[in-house]
């Protein structure tokens, strides 16, 4: 299958403009599957909880939610992206998963990164893997890959591909998904985003980008540039993330031993 990242550069809460951005390249592109970052029309330096209300938004109703499941109708493909969910009394960082036959599922942030936890309640859906035709993706969002638990469960539950929307500010993030991927012989898509944002009084927020593809044998298969928005999708084989075998005496996910392991 074809399956990518869109490496972006959002204008901080102008939603339109920035729905109207990635519009303007999708038409261009043959993919199957094709990743976000975090929070990819809104921005993500949030200066106060009533931005925060007023620019979140009700899933799958509200406008970026239609605009990608509007994007994976037309050009036939599977879309993961970003965005602020608005829930009840709660607002959550969230990632919707769109396709050619419409909505398909949200996952919610576990791990909140900064001042996230200012803003928003801590995800509560799991971590949740969906069967999109030709692989199995599973969803995680940015500070997630610093807890090898988040990828470890989506690989248990059956993923073939990690689908990883970003808004990374941390250097280690990019190396890092070579051994989650390594660990769980699985493919990850980190969709990360460039530029940087210093709204009020707040030190700025410089992105690294650096997007990438990696193999489930840690190959990196595409990574993009630290500062330049970057559409890219790469040729994958599914089937080698089904094959967990490391040699003719090891199966990786077999060979575990739960019962020593601390919860």
């Amino acid at each position: 299958m074809k399956a990518g990242y869109f490496q972006t550069h959002p204008e901080f809460g102008e939603v339109n403009r920035n729905i109207e951005q990635v519009a303007a390249r999708l038409g261009s592109v043959d993919c199957d599957l094709l990743v976000l970052p975090e929070f990819a029309f809104t921005g993500y330096q949030f200066i106060g909880l009533e931005e925060v209300i007023e620019l979140s938004e009700r899933v799958p109703d509200g406008p970026t939610t239609q605009a990608c499941i509007e994007f994976a109708r037309r050009y036939r493909m599977h879309v993961v992206a970003g965005l602020p969910e608005k829930a009840g009394p709660h607002c959550y960082n969230s990632a919707i998963v769109v396709g050619p036959s419409g909505f398909l599922g949200c996952y919610r942030k576990t791990h909140l990164f900064c001042e996230e936890t200012l803003f928003f309640s801590p995800g509560d859906s799991g971590f949740k893997v969906w069967d999109v035709g030709p692989a199995r993706i599973g969803v995680m969002i940015c500070f997630d890959w610093y807890y090898p638990e988040s990828a470890r469960t989506l690989a248990l539950q059956g993923a073939d591909i990690l689908c990883h929307p970003s808004n990374l500010v941390l250097p280690h993030c990019p190396d890092a998904m070579v051994t989650r991927s390594l660990e769980n012989r699985i493919f990850s898509i980190t969709a990360n985003r460039v530029g940087q944002e210093a709204r009020g009084d707040k030190p700025p927020l410089t992105f690294i980008g650096k997007s990438e593809v990696v193999s489930p044998a840690g190959r990196i298969l595409a990574r993009a540039s630290a500062d330049t928005p970057e559409l890219t999708v790469v040729e994958i084989d599914v089937n080698e993330a089904r094959n967990k075998s490391i040699n003719p005496y090891n199966e990786l996910l077999k060979d575990r031993r739960p019962g020593h392991y601390c919860s």
